[in-house]
């Protein structure tokens, strides 16, 4: 899994350096060639080694072989990043094993980011690393002195309710980044540099290897209410465990709109 992500790694990298053709799928939706490139040559890599077995990719969709193993392939993840020359994007690699009557486990995970030459990587129970070299979530213990992490929708982002969570959870922490790339922001929460990370409507293939690197390097990754993360959950929150409860009450509080600080008038600045 490594060796196929640092080789699409290294061909976004030739992409990156030159001057690329934007296709807009949606209002922001930006697709490249190197995009759909990276993802045919993972496929292909993936089929040679492993002929059996079902992927899910963001560009081609599902090829389901009714296989027990199911991969999930984001080929470019930060694509309006990397569109723009803005050097935050990776490769994502997750991959389920399913079992008769039981949800599928997630048991390897690889994101790499080329920009960085950082490789993330993950095996179910034998932990979380970074470049071979074992990584963990931070200590920090409170959301107060947290420095947290969140993502917004390329389009329709008038009906995402983000910009609450945003606005008030920026007020009570330490601060909030939003760097375009939710692999990353997932492995940066594994390494200790985040504290922790929340974003709406993420698809499996944004979260299936992130998932498993921030929670085999000791995280913790919930949905939004505290229930069991699923890869289909739409609903992110990873943390490192430590911090975690007091962000389910803080998001609690944002959902019933208790104690919710105004946003500043840009009229009253003005004066």
């Amino acid at each position: 899994m490594s060796a196929i992500a640092r080789e699409a790694g290294a061909l976004l990298m030739q992409y990156f350096h030159q001057h690329l053709k934007i296709e807009y799928k949606g209002d922001a939706d930006l697709v490249t060639a190197a995009d759909r490139a990276s993802e045919v040559l993972i496929r292909e890599r993936i089929g040679a080694l492993w002929p059996g077995h079902d992927v899910l990719g963001e560009e081609q969709g599902l090829s389901d072989r009714g296989s027990e193993y199911r991969w999930y392939v984001d080929p470019l993840d930060g694509t309006t990043n990397f569109a723009h020359g803005y050097p935050v994007f990776c490769v994502s690699m997750g991959l389920e094993r399913r079992t008769a009557g039981e949800p599928g486990r997630r048991i390897a995970g690889v994101v790499y980011d080329p920009t960085r030459d950082e490789l993330f990587s993950a095996e179910l129970g034998l932990g979380a690393r970074l470049n071979g070299e074992l990584i963990h979530v931070s200590k920090t213990g409170s959301v107060k002195e947290s420095l947290l992490a969140t993502g917004f929708p390329s389009q329709k982002r008038h009906k995402n309710p983000n910009i609450h969570f945003y606005h008030q959870i920026t007020l009570h922490s330490h601060g909030v980044r939003r760097a375009g790339s939710a692999a990353l922001d997932l492995c940066n929460v594994a390494c200790g540099r985040y504290d922790g990370f929340w974003e709406f409507n993420l698809n499996p293939w944004d979260t299936a290897a992130g998932v498993l690197i921030a929670e085999e390097a000791g995280g913790l990754v919930t949905r939004f209410d505290g229930s069991g993360f699923e890869i289909d959950s739409r609903e992110t929150l990873a943390s490192n465990g430590v911090i975690h409860e007091a962000l389910l009450k803080e998001f609690a509080d944002i959902f019933a709109g208790r104690g919710l600080e105004g946003l500043a008038d840009p009229r009253v600045y003005e004066r």
